[in-house]
């Protein structure tokens, strides 16, 4: 856009025209949709710089309210609550499934932060991401996530922007649901700072300290794995492998293009990488990178291209994701590092992938023919006309 278009006066004239009470699905000029949802990109990069940076702080040192990735956070969220608020009051550029996501999931992280303030005021630390206060802020940016992702699949102009802006969405929901995994990946290279310097490990002393009076020892080894690595070695796999990967078969089917689940799991990891770097030249402490899941997001490409019905695909790909996923998570914690994983959770994992990935090829099918009957009804029109002349 021109400097003219971003003008005072434009700003100005765009608001005077859209700001007008109407319902959910409401038709909205393409120019709207492009605005609001470069908009929405914004919150959600904030909102993700934000979290990343956030999980580093805390492996560093005491939570703080107005701690820097909290602020980042924070304006994030300012700009996605205003953009609900936008959708809810003119019925612009959401329809009423769309606006509900949005609408309960960024209700429940607002609700879910003076909650999580009351439980670390209360019970200080909090390292973990799997606790009840963390979760809901996960599940609440899932929601706000889902709902962007339908409103940009049904509102946004299938021009050379839609399928890439639909990657970038399904990788950030990605992100949202294996970010509790992080937990163990920052834990496991924590540990391995105090094994490499004992005494001086990426936390500062407050934060030893603290973990150490947690478990009534002298500051040690023992205070580091115990805020590090809290969870059962079968949460890493069963989570990531079992409920979070489903998410680039989800959006293989969803985007319909081959090697889709391979740049969702790139996007990802590339960010990860990315964020690895920044991390480790600013001395914050840098997690394990997850680079199995290229792996995982390759295999479900590939079970993609083979000879299958859809319903036969789901148990298939499940057992190949699977071993494929574990195998390269062994060879990393032997080359790299990686959390510890328990392999006699597997079987488990297999078989949660395979009863969700069955239940979102059957919510595809749905949606794809949902999508699809106005495409049909235009057709037939067309085609009656044809036989008429």
């Amino acid at each position: 856009m021109s400097t003219k278009d971003w003008s005072v006066a434009r700003v100005r004239e765009l608001w005077s025209v859209y700001w007008t009470r109407g319902t959910a699905g409401r038709e909205t000029p393409a120019e709207l949709v492009s605005i609001m949802y470069a908009w929405w990109f914004v919150a959600l990069v904030l909102k993700l710089l934000g979290g990343s940076w956030d999980i580093s702080w805390h492996f560093w040192t005491i939570r703080d309210n107005l701690a820097p990735p909290h602020d980042l956070n924070t304006v994030g969220t300012a700009i996605a609550v205003a953009l609900v608020l936008f959708h809810t009051y003119t019925g612009y550029g959401a329809d009423r499934t769309t606006l509900r996501w949005m609408q309960w999931g960024t209700g429940l992280f607002l609700i879910a932060i003076p909650i999580d303030v009351v439980n670390h005021t209360v019970n200080g630390l909090d390292i973990t991401t799997w606790s009840p206060s963390h979760s809901l802020l996960f599940i609440g940016t899932a929601g706000m996530l889902i709902g962007v992702a339908l409103g940009w699949h049904r509102n946004a102009a299938r021009g050379r922007w839609f399928v890439p802006g639909l990657l970038v969405l399904l990788a950030m929901i990605f992100e949202d649901f294996w970010f509790p995994n992080e937990q163990q990946e920052y834990g496991v290279l924590e540990i391995a700072s105090w094994d490499a310097n004992p005494g001086h490990p990426y936390a500062n002393q407050e934060l030893l300290k603290f973990a150490s009076d947690q478990i009534h020892q002298p500051i040690g080894r023992a205070g580091i794995v115990h805020f590090s690595l809290p969870m059962p070695d079968w949460v890493y796999p069963v989570w990531g492998l079992g409920v979070c990967v489903l998410l680039f078969a989800l959006g293989r089917q969803i985007v319909g293009r081959r090697w889709a689940a391979t740049a969702i799991a790139g996007l990802y990891v590339g960010f990860r990488s990315v964020l690895w770097l920044v991390l480790t030249a600013t001395t914050f402490p840098p997690s394990a990178v997850p680079f199995f899941l290229l792996g995982a997001g390759v295999a479900i490409d590939l079970v993609f291209l083979l000879p299958l019905s859809r319903w036969l695909r789901p148990f298939v790909g499940a057992i190949v994701v699977t071993a494929v996923a574990y195998g390269l998570l062994f060879a990393q914690s032997v080359l790299l590092a990686a959390p510890p994983r328990a392999v006699w959770a597997a079987p488990i994992s297999a078989a949660v992938l395979a009863i969700l990935w069955l239940a979102a090829t059957a919510w595809t099918s749905r949606e794809r023919a949902r999508s699809r009957r106005p495409l049909d009804r235009s057709l037939n029109s067309i085609e009656s006309v044809h036989r008429s002349s």
